[in-house]
């Protein structure tokens, strides 16, 4: 898009706006709801704008919960097309980006798999020569994964010896039941590592009107008891008593700057109340690895030609997702199939670090998943679209079907990406969502050394699940529905021209502007991202308070 109809925009007579709080949040997920929870308890006056609303788990589960995946329940918005999502142009990308736009973010359709980084994860470059260090580490951030997890209430057992020690887990683990019972069988003829994960589910009753997990099972189409701790029901209501002021419905176009190239506040569209402005001294921006670069590159001005906080022209650049397989093993036995939270089960770090000998660098954890619904098993869990082994048409499918509902289990693996340039973030030039805003572009490419992985991967899940006993196995082209971890595309370091942010999530180009999502991320790791950028966004939201004392 011209950069001259930014200009003319940004400079258009002031739009009706409300007070000044101290700070303002663009986004309502995970690391926005844990900034906002943070400052407002440290006397701040915090404002968040998000441009979904709530999510209504109990009234959108019902005995179609599965069919409904396929549709309004869809994490690519490419699919759910709802009103409060802006489409994303991905013919260029080996991977569909998967977010959630709304109070909560992506957590509101989250297996709440909760895993931190592991020491190593923060010195790739030091230990393995690829990547780059981060500029802090794990010792820095282990007092905000510990603040973080007792918030939420993490349910899981200490001890695990593939990380540093860890204080008690909040909450008893989930139990792992007859399907984890198996295949951790299958681990132990091995001799490879396990340990039940850590879950972001609460196991008893922990706050208000949360309660303990029932085993009902579709934890990714939201948790009517509360008992999974996504944003939305764990953050938000404690930040709405000490009085944030959550804005919904509010679609931000761009950060507006002052003379002086500082951050002034956000421009937004509100409904039938058309463009909005809201003025803050401090804007902290938290709208995810896609979100992020897109409204970055949209708030040209004239300090900033080529997108705020893009003097270094890397914002956009580095998008990291997760290389990612699957594997489902066909035991005899019948196992516990769909009851229990499915991502919470047990993990393996066996090929976590670098090993030189498999052929590529890093590493990967396997995650063992629980059997699905009725519809998964039919369609060969296929991860969302049919595109996996499904059971045959015909006479033979009730007898098939009959083989594998409640018989199956998932080795899943989910390796680190590495940072590459040529994966990146941009705006399209045609394509806008349905408030003229530009729509982002994603160009990405699966390297060589994930191909690798994935490969060496998919092999040891099958050697796991035949010593587990299964009688069959079969792998689903789950890759390209594998993009819920977007990292990288704003990444901090202590050099201004090598980052876009620094160890604090501030902009090196503007001194009042933060972010705090995963954008940050400088490698990917092999896990699940969710606590890392939790943890680091409180440790923002403390830097900010601490700079203002």
């Amino acid at each position: 898009m011209p950069p001259g109809r930014h200009l003319h925009r940004t400079m258009a007579p002031p739009m009706p706006r409300y007070d000044e709080p101290d700070v303002l949040i663009i986004g309502a997920g995970a690391s926005g709801a844990a900034a906002a929870w943070y400052l407002a308890g440290h006397g701040f006056r915090v404002t968040c704008l998000e441009q979904g609303g709530w999510f209504k788990a109990d009234g959108q589960l019902g005995l179609d919960w599965e069919s409904r995946r396929f549709g309004d329940l869809n994490p690519d918005p490419n699919v759910r097309r709802n009103v409060w999502d802006y489409p994303i142009n991905n013919r260029e990308s080996a991977i569909t980006p998967l977010m959630v736009n709304g109070v909560g973010g992506s957590t509101v359709m989250w297996g709440a798999h909760f895993p931190r980084y592991h020491p190593s994860d923060f010195r790739t470059r030091t230990l393995d020569g690829v990547g780059d260090d981060w500029p802090l580490s794990y010792a820095e951030l282990e007092p905000w994964y510990d603040l973080n997890d007792r918030m939420i209430g993490v349910a899981g057992l200490a001890g695990d010896p593939a990380f540093p020690p860890k204080p008690p887990r909040p909450l008893p683990p989930v139990a792992i039941g007859r399907s984890g019972r198996t295949v951790a069988a299958g681990f132990d003829r091995l001799g490879w590592h396990w340990w039940p994960s850590d879950g972001a589910i609460v196991t008893r009753p922990y706050g208000p009107g949360r309660h303990a997990c029932n085993n009902c099972g579709p934890c990714g189409m939201g948790c009517p008891i509360g008992a999974r701790s996504s944003a939305d029901v764990s953050y938000w209501p404690i930040a709405l008593r000490l009085g944030v002021d959550l804005r919904t419905g509010c679609r931000v176009r761009e950060i507006a700057v002052d003379a002086w190239g500082r951050a002034r506040g956000a421009l937004y569209y509100e409904g039938e109340h058309g463009l909005r402005e809201q003025r803050a001294p401090i804007v902290v921006i938290a709208c995810n690895g896609i979100g992020t670069p897109r409204l970055l590159l949209n708030s040209v001005s004239p300090q900033f030609p080529h997108g705020l906080a893009n003097r270094s022209g890397l914002v956009g650049k580095n998008l990291m997702f997760h290389a990612y397989s699957t594997v489902w093993g066909v035991f005899d036995e019948l196992l516990d199939g769909h009851a229990g939270p499915g991502g919470n089960q047990i993990v393996s770090h066996e090929f976590y670090e670098t090993d030189h000998s498999r052929g590529f660098v890093r590493g990967f954890q396997l995650q063992v998943v629980r059997g699905g619904g009725p519809m998964g098993t039919a369609l060969g869990h296929s991860r969302l679209l049919p595109r996996g082994e499904a059971l045959p048409w015909g006479r033979h499918h009730h007898r098939t079907f009959d083989e594998r509902f409640g018989h199956l289990v998932n080795v899943s693996m989910n390796g680190e990406d590495l940072p590459e340039t040529i994966n990146e973030v941009a705006l399209d030039p045609h394509l806008t969502d349905s408030d003229g805003i530009p729509a982002p572009l994603v160009r990405y490419r699966l390297s060589e050394n994930s191909r690798k992985m994935i490969d060496f991967a998919v092999a040891r899940s099958k050697e796991v699940l035949e010593a587990a006993g299964a009688r069959q196995t079969f792998v689903p082209n789950t890759l390209p529905m594998a993009g819920f971890h977007l990292m990288g595309t704003c990444r901090m370091g202590d050099h201004p021209y090598g980052s876009v942010v620094d160890r604090w999530g501030r902009s090196h180009d503007v001194p009042n502007l933060y972010i705090v999502d995963g954008s940050l991320f400088v490698t990917s790791g092999g896990v699940n991202p969710t606590p890392t950028l939790q943890a680091l966004a409180l440790r923002t939201a403390a830097h900010i308070a601490g700079q203002a004392a």
